[in-house]
């Protein structure tokens, strides 16, 4: 039940992603539809000017906003600093579309100033404690002040705005320049909410093609729910293909019923199994005037009352157990005790649970006949194959499936992680621009290679493992027909040493030799197999300016581990830069080299705080969902093979109890314990066997399909199937050996005596 409850209340997460606003069957993400080398790409970023360009030319919209995230300012008030909150730029609409819970102000106004700013209540209390935030200033870096115009509650795990702390007007991003008109930026998200009554099938038929009308594009357009996009899309944030999310939901409330059922079959089990031992209660009660209704409202009156101390227990270790399994969903699930809904579902959940699992024992136990059972006669008509013979099988098809998913999950994500990686990132420190680092860069990267800290720096436009720009390439010989979009970014120099990226061919960046590297250009494998020279060495690609090509290095993985390398180019200072890479020195302990690297930063930047980041632990966060995916797969197979053991259990307890005399018989007749154990066990290993038989091609059509999400993936190997196999007949012999000797030992005088 326990299990049951946690892997609910996790569903019920699920569902609710964006379904919580007021219009939230009206508001749609409008995403971008294109082919990238043969397959199909979406994702849902667009150019800035989209909007209102949107708002212009179609009258069914009713509002759009815009949402650009990942703002880190540095806020400010009096002698509190923070810089580790996230913000959003957003329309001075974004409050009417998405009616996030206002705790102060007035939402219709908080954003129509660029001079304004938005805070979580929980932000709002670190900067001003208990005091009003209305209209109190907060600093943003060293020069904007921004009047607190609203407070609203913090924004929730189950929204796409998770972990923003503040909003800020989108007219402030135009006042600093950050803001621009250009329709190849694909780099933040618009949103809509349509008039009532849209057709909204022949609404995305009208702006399919909208984009093509503002630049030379492939690209279509098309919209989705909002509160469809978390559990309905096929793809990723990044347009990387993925399976939709709602298949794993429906894939854990099937274990979670399976899971319950199949604790209903095993009480069914353990209940027939001590049959005997209430066989002379039920005769008794018939004799003196029970009917087979009273005695059935009996035994199901009993179920129902372990059921609802079983559900109370349940919700007890819930209780205890759910800080732990929200750190292993990345959640803060909460049982609603104050839900009166929740109270009427978990009733009717006692009752099911109750009556599922005591029905069959209530109408077995009902039906012995006074006159057999007050004689001691067998109650039992042993069969080879029956009912319960096939739940038991169907208790292990299902633990064995989930153990070869799991075991399939675990070496998909080993060979992720030992994929070759194309760098080498151990003892690698990226530090993201703020404040004055981007002011000072050089001054920093001199005194850090001349005190020794570090052995090599370079600059990049993005971190190494993160791809945040890409676009299309022009270069001569380009078919006409090729629609590769390549990944890019900026790098000023001595990005391949300080990386130890592999060189192919040609050279690393060098500003001091060559001054024109400012528009030079470095790509990988798969990009210089789609410009195809036949020595790219010196080729021009354009780009929005010509860059000239000087060196290739190997593939290396930005994205994905697993999935294939996308092309990418990296081009010279004149992309710009604003992430510093640096190697540590290896003759330095890390933590020394950081505490002097933090001296040097403050020494050049000292209103911020120094933060970094190791290139190796967020190279290890890509493997984050899937190894969740894996630990709760771990743990609800360890679950579900135990369940199913215990049902065997329960059945061998019951066949054990009915052969009693039949065991002592053959005990008289000179059969050893072994001999015994191997009569008892043989029937249970052939049960075992079948499941096996049943589970593998049924496995392997799960976890094949589960992987196919993942280009860069394992074969299922036979292996696979043999450990799971193994492992599910060793854990039921060992189930079965304790009743089979326990039976073995009992002394045939006892066993044949009848009273």
């Amino acid at each position: 039940m326990t299990a049951a409850i946690l892997i609910m209340l996790w569903v019920k997460s699920e569902f609710s992603f964006d379904r919580f606003y007021s219009d939230s069957d009206q508001i749609y993400a409008v995403g971008m539809k294109d082919v990238w080398e043969g397959e199909a790409v979406e994702h849902f970023y667009t150019p800035k000017p989209m909007a209102a360009a949107l708002k212009t030319d179609f009258p069914e919209i009713h509002t759009t906003t815009r949402v650009d995230k990942g703002t880190g300012f540095l806020l400010s008030h009096q002698e509190t600093k923070l810089a580790k909150e996230q913000g959003v730029f957003v329309d001075s609409t974004f409050l009417k579309v998405f009616d996030y819970k206002v705790v102060a102000g007035n939402p219709l106004e908080a954003l129509k100033n660029p001079n304004q700013i938005v805070l979580t209540k929980s932000l709002a209390e670190k900067l001003f404690g208990h005091s009003d935030p209305i209209n109190q200033t907060v600093r943003l870096d060293s020069s904007q002040i921004s009047t607190v115009s609203a407070v609203i509650e913090d924004l929730p795990d189950n929204s796409f705005m998770k972990g923003s702390t503040y909003l800020v007007p989108w007219t402030l991003m135009e006042k600093i320049g950050y803001s621009d008109d250009y329709w190849g930026n694909n780099s933040i998200q618009t949103y809509i909410k349509l008039n009532k009554n849209v057709n909204v099938d022949q609404f995305e038929t009208n702006i399919k093609y909208f984009l093509r009308k503002h630049t030379d594009t492939k690209v279509a357009n098309f919209v989705q729910l909002i509160s469809d996009k978390w559990l309905y899309s096929n793809f990723t944030e990044q347009g990387k293909p993925s399976t939709q999310r709602i298949g794993m939901v429906g894939s854990f409330i099937a274990i979670a019923c399976f899971i319950l059922i199949i604790a209903c079959i095993n009480f069914m089990n353990l209940s027939t199994a001590q049959s005997e031992k209430r066989a002379k209660e039920v005769g008794v009660r018939k004799v003196v005037g029970a009917n087979k209704k009273l005695l059935i409202g009996q035994f199901l009156t009993e179920s129902i009352v372990i059921s609802f101390i079983s559900g109370l227990l349940s919700l007890l270790i819930t209780t205890i157990a759910l800080p732990y399994f929200n750190d292993l969903v990345s959640r803060k699930l909460s049982i609603p005790f104050d839900d009166l809904l929740f109270w009427a579902m978990f009733a009717g959940f006692i009752l099911v649970a109750g009556i599922l699992s005591g029905s069959y024992p209530a109408f077995y136990l009902s039906s012995f006949l006074p006159t057999k059972v007050l004689k001691g006669k067998n109650l039992h008509v042993q069969q080879k194959f029956n009912p319960r013979k096939v739940l038991v099988i169907s208790q292990f098809c299902i633990a064995i499936i989930l153990i070869i998913t799991t075991l399939s999950i675990h070496r998909q994500i080993s060979y992720a992680q030992n994929r070759e990686i194309g760098y080498n990132k151990e003892r690698l420190v990226s530090i993201i621009d703020q404040g004055e680092i981007s002011k000072n860069r050089l001054l920093i990267k001199n005194k850090l290679l001349s005190t020794g800290i570090a052995s090599q720096i370079s600059r990049t436009s993005s971190p190494l493992t993160e791809n945040r720009s890409n676009n299309y390439m022009d270069w001569d010989g380009k078919p006409q027909d090729n629609n590769t979009i390549f990944a890019r970014m900026g790098a000023d120099e001595n990005l391949v040493n300080t990386a130890e990226l592999q060189l192919i061919a040609g050279r690393d960046f060098d500003l001091a030799k060559f001054p024109t590297d400012s528009a030079a250009m470095i790509i990988n494998e798969s990009a210089a197999k789609v410009f195809n020279f036949d020595d790219p060495i010196g080729k021009t690609v354009v780009d929005g300016r010509n860059w000239h090509i000087v060196g290739v290095v190997k593939d290396f993985i930005q994205e994905s581990p697993f999935s294939p390398i996308t092309p990418t180019v990296i081009q010279g200072a004149f992309a710009g830069s604003n992430v510093t890479n640096i190697r540590i020195n290896e003759h330095m302990e890390t933590s020394e080299a950081l505490a002097a690297m933090e001296k040097i930063f403050k020494e050049y930047n000292p209103d911020y705080p120094f933060e970094y980041s190791f290139v190796d632990s967020k190279y290890a966060e890509k493997f984050k969902d899937f190894q969740q995916l894996g630990t709760l797969s771990s743990l609800f197979a360890l679950l579900t093979i135990f369940i199913s053991c215990l049902g065997l259990y329960g059945l061998t307890a019951y066949m054990a109890e009915n052969r009693t005399k039949e065991i002592g018989i053959h005990k008289v007749l000179g059969a050893s314990v072994f001999k015994i154990m191997r009569m008892l066990s043989q029937d249970f290993v052939l049960l075992v066997l079948f499941s096996c038989l049943v589970a593998f091609p049924i496995a392997y059509y799960i976890a094949d399909d589960m992987l196919s999400a993942y280009t860069y993936r394992i074969k299922i190997t036979w292996d696979i199937f043999a450990t799971a196999g193994l492992g599910a007949l060793t854990l039921a012999l060992l189930t079965i050996s304790y009743q089979a000797i326990k039976a073995a030992l009992i002394n045939p005088v006892v066993s044949l005596r009848d009273e």
